[in-house]
């Protein structure tokens, strides 16, 4: 299984920059664009919760589990 992080669509859908969240959160930009390009290995339960707080959504919206695919 694998999460995926789609945060990156919500920034999309809701005509918010990677910086405005940042802004809004308190969550360094270098950070959210990692959240963004799938390249982080962990999020803080808070950032997490400031996210979701700023583009009022569920933590659900934010991240997705889905199984790998076998070669």
């Amino acid at each position: 299984m694998k999460v995926i992080i789609k945060l990156d669509q919500l920034l999309t859908e809701r005509e918010m920059s990677q910086h405005e969240l940042a802004r809004q959160t308190g969550i360094r930009q270098p950070s959210i664009n990692d959240m963004c390009r799938n390249q982080t290995q962990r999020i803080p339960l808070d950032n997490l919760a400031k996210i979701c707080e700023v583009l009022g959504c569920e933590i659900t919206d934010v991240l997705k589990l889905e199984k790998e695919q076998s070669e």
